[in-house]
């Protein structure tokens, strides 16, 4: 198993994050879903937004879809300006960029999470699967809850991530989640990033 790197940068509170790193080992003759063309992001929201919430730290991420319930830590840069992964043999574990957009808040967040390990499919194993209008929710910090819904999923050649197209800013609370996909060899790991889009469509306040 190797470190393998999704490409782009990730522009967030002043600060560059190049080549965010992700963990991932593969799982022999096994493929994590890919996202149908029909679910490619337009940039359109799929129905209405809601009002940002104040900017406080994600705890908790549930995709009742995919039955995903993991617990969210806290990502912080390396000493080369790359995302460091969330710890690799927590295989049910994502992780927050802690200096980018809070989920709930105005901004784009970023949650990233491993899509599979040496033991089986990880958190973000699924994620490809995931359709237009799907739900997931985010708990806070602070108490608050913030729900989501899927604008689009797409998946990236790493050598072609569109770095403007998922980290740009936004005036509205939206969110990303991030992991590894597309095709895999044991010499090169994944060959692509997952990536789903989604924006904050119901809020519950502690």
């Amino acid at each position: 198993m190797g470190e393998r790197t999704w490409t782009g940068a990730v522009a967030a509170a002043g600060a560059v994050v190049a080549g965010a790193w992700l963990l991932n080992g593969g799982l022999t003759g096994t493929l994590p879903p890919a996202p149908a063309a029909a679910q490619a992001y337009d940039g359109t929201p799929v129905g209405p937004a809601v009002p940002a919430l104040p900017p406080s730290p994600p705890v908790r991420v549930r995709i009742p879809v995919l039955g995903v319930d993991a617990p969210v830590s806290r990502l912080a840069l390396d000493g080369e300006g790359r995302l460091q992964p969330p710890p690799e043999e927590d295989r049910n574990l994502a992780g927050w960029y802690r200096d980018g957009a809070a989920p709930g808040s105005s901004g784009a967040a970023v949650l990233a999470g491993h899509v599979d390990n040496a033991h089986g499919p990880a958190v973000f194993y699924r994620l490809g699967s995931l359709r237009k209008g799907d739900q997931l929710e985010v708990a806070r910090a602070d108490g608050a809850a913030a729900w989501f819904q899927v604008d689009g999923v797409e998946v990236y050649p790493k050598s072609e991530f569109p770095d403007r197209k998922v980290y740009a800013a936004t005036p509205d609370a939206q969110l990303r989640l991030i992991t590894c996909g597309g095709g895999f060899t044991r010499e090169g790991g994944y060959d692509g990033n997952v990536v789903v889009y989604a924006h904050l469509v119901r809020t519950q306040r502690a």
